[in-house]
């Protein structure tokens, strides 16, 4: 029971966007979808939706071709917004959700649960373009997800929000996650694919480079990672004459580092006692999302997408 993707790829003129990719999203899961820009995150979930068709390979549910499931069973938050600027709040969403097939009594229930949810009830009369930035992504939302959909595709849907609307639809995430939806969704805010999600795929240059179980793919690079917070010598330069340490961050509060797999960590802590005598904290930690992302994508340049169908 998922969404299989096997062995798709997908050009554009002579240029290849997507490259023999295969992923698997267990069903109910909160799958992140990550990538740089212009990686084919896009193009991909335009796939799965049947928006365009790959020119190889196939993409199913539940053992049926995607073209073959009902549209009712997708919501779908495109990254380049698409709600009507001049209607009202209210009156845009219950159309939206009456195309979908959805009976008029139901979708004003739901509709009125999830204003009252994202406390905009106050905006259901105004129109579109007279909302904040961030009411709009909730009204995006919404209207991808009135309807019940069993899967979501999300593309980029925490662009540009706050940190209180960022929190404000992470808790939506989850709800419709216990809900037993199965999510998918894009984002360059690698800690919040971190924390939701239990399993990703990196993709670049469309093709995988990393996929599986967040947990596994940490556990996999290593705990190569070390924080070290000195009070009295926050800048503890004498670390950059240790061999086998590469200082990667100089923070307020903390010191980060690179230490080789074969070092002892007990020589930084010895080092450190040296020069500075009190250490208020030390730990080995595994690398972050961010961390492996830089390692395996890195700032290599992409190829320039000669269509907006490209664009992740």
């Amino acid at each position: 029971m998922s969404l299989q993707v096997e062995h798709i790829d997908k050009w554009f003129g002579p240029f290849q966007a997507i490259k023999d990719l295969s992923m698997e999203v267990k069903e109910g899961a909160l799958f992140g979808f990550l990538g740089a820009n212009g990686a084919g995150k896009t193009t991909t979930m335009r796939m799965i939706l049947d928006i365009l068709r790959p020119d190889s390979g196939r993409v199913t549910w539940n053992g049926r071709d995607v073209r073959q499931v009902p549209r009712r069973e997708w919501g779908y938050l495109p990254e380049e917004r698409g709600l009507y600027p001049k209607m009202r709040v209210d009156e845009q969403l219950l159309f939206l959700a009456r195309l979908q097939g959805v009976s008029k009594p139901e979708a004003r229930k739901a509709l009125d649960e999830w204003l009252e949810r994202f406390q905009i009830s106050v905006n259901r009369s105004k129109r579109v373009e007279e909302l904040s930035k961030g009411n709009q992504q909730k009204v995006q939302f919404l209207a991808a997800i009135l309807h019940n959909p069993t899967i979501l595709i999300m593309d980029e849907p925490f662009s540009g929000l706050d940190p209180v609307n960022a929190m404000v639809l992470k808790e939506a995430f989850l709800e419709m996650h216990r809900r037993g939806k199965t999510i998918i969704f894009s984002t360059h805010q690698l800690e919040q694919a971190e924390e939701l999600c239990r399993d990703i795929v990196i993709i670049n240059k469309g093709q995988p480079v990393v996929q599986g179980s967040v947990q596994e793919i940490k556990r996999q690079h290593g705990r190569n990672v070390a924080r070290l917070k000195l009070d009295n010598d926050p800048e503890a330069s004498w670390l950059d004459t240790l061999d086998g340490v590469q200082v990667t961050k100089r923070r307020e509060d903390y010191i980060e580092m690179q230490i080789q797999a074969n070092l002892n960590p007990n020589v930084i802590v010895e080092a450190a006692l040296q020069h500075s005598g009190i250490i208020s904290c030390f730990e080995l930690t595994e690398p972050s999302l961010t961390d492996i992302f830089i390692e395996k994508v890195g700032a290599a340049s992409l190829p320039d997408a000669p269509s907006s169908e490209l664009s992740a």
